[in-house]
């Protein structure tokens, strides 16, 4: 951590010119990941459309049962994001 304050400038430019994350440690432990914008918004975009893929399958799953007690997929989106947050 005491590094990363020191070198903060250094970090930035080696992850946006080097694509070189750099994972910062608190007594030992890892806290944090330093890594390049658009590196970041990829990543995002992959996390979003494997959700949106899986909750895809599970309302293709749930219409193959019926539609007794089923919601709609965005009302599973909504709970899902309420348990994970």
């Amino acid at each position: 951590m005491a590094d990363v304050r020191s070198h903060l400038a250094d970090v930035i430019d080696r992850a946006r010119r080097e694509d070189t994350p750099t994972i910062i440690t608190r007594r030992g432990k890892q806290e944090a990941v330093v890594i390049d914008i658009q590196e970041y918004q990829r990543l995002r975009e992959i996390a979003e459309n494997a959700e949106e893929a899986w909750l895809n399958q599970l309302a293709d799953e749930a219409e193959s049962e019926g539609a007794e007690g089923s919601v709609s997929l965005e009302e599973m989106a909504a709970l899902l994001r309420a348990q994970q947050g």
